[in-house]
């Protein structure tokens, strides 16, 4: 039995960071989960570890995000929860980017967020509940130099989560935007200079069983070590 308030999710962007440790807590606490990914080829061996269904998508495609959902449904049946991990990054002078990466970058992650809200949305409100949790970065609260397709895309995500959740929220739909204002750690690191995925995943999962009358919409994560 899990204390978790839903039953199963759908994880979008994953990798070996915080979407792994996330699918791996999710799956022990009992949840059928669903990863994605462009490529699933990486995500085979999550997949055999927790018993995880993983599913392809270009998430900048509205078209193959619908068809995630889609086959996600009738796999696990409609997703309870929606995790948003995908992320364009590039970066370098304003003045020598390429435009075309750059649409491409913002479009994962701020279009591909949105086409998941759009479809989470549509399964979540007739049922009134759900959550949508949506991973954010420093970069969604401060441009920094040398990294604008970022900014770009992590302020648009912002401005997404905030509008969703004034809206979705009333109707019983959990939209959380978790800012992760630091590294996550690859290996172990004593300092706690670098965030520990497993760490962040418990997290998120807090959030999850956060009671209705006192749900954040906004949760920022960053070391402790020389951060304040």
């Amino acid at each position: 039995m899990t204390d978790i308030p839903y039953s199963n999710a759908l994880i979008i962007g994953t990798g070996p960071g915080i979407s792994a440790s996330l699918a791996r807590t999710l799956r022990t606490a009992g949840l059928s989960v669903v990863i994605a990914a462009r490529n699933v080829e990486k995500l085979k061996t999550l997949a055999q570890e927790t018993g995880a269904m993983a599913i392809p998508v270009d998430a900048t495609e509205a078209r193959q995000v619908e068809r995630l959902f889609a086959e996600t449904e009738a796999r696990i049946g409609a997703p309870e929860i929606v995790v948003y991990n995908a992320s364009g990054r590039l970066r370098g002078p304003i003045a020598e980017l390429d435009p075309t990466e750059v649409e491409r970058a913002v479009a994962v992650s701020a279009m591909g967020a949105f086409y998941a809200v759009h479809q989470a949305a549509r399964r979540m409100v007739p049922a009134g509940k759900g959550a949508i949790l949506l991973t954010g970065a420093t970069a969604g609260v401060k441009g920094f130099a040398l990294s604008a397709p970022f900014a770009m895309g992590k302020f648009a995500l912002r401005g997404l989560a905030q509008s969703a959740a004034r809206e979705l929220m009333p109707k019983g739909i959990h939209v959380a935007h978790i800012v992760i204002d630091g590294g996550v750690r690859r290996e172990a690191d004593p300092s706690d200079g670098t965030l520990d995925p497993d760490a962040i995943a418990r997290t998120y999962v807090d959030l999850l069983r956060q009671h209705r009358s006192t749900w954040s919409w906004e949760l920022e994560i960053r070391p402790w070590v020389e951060r304040f």
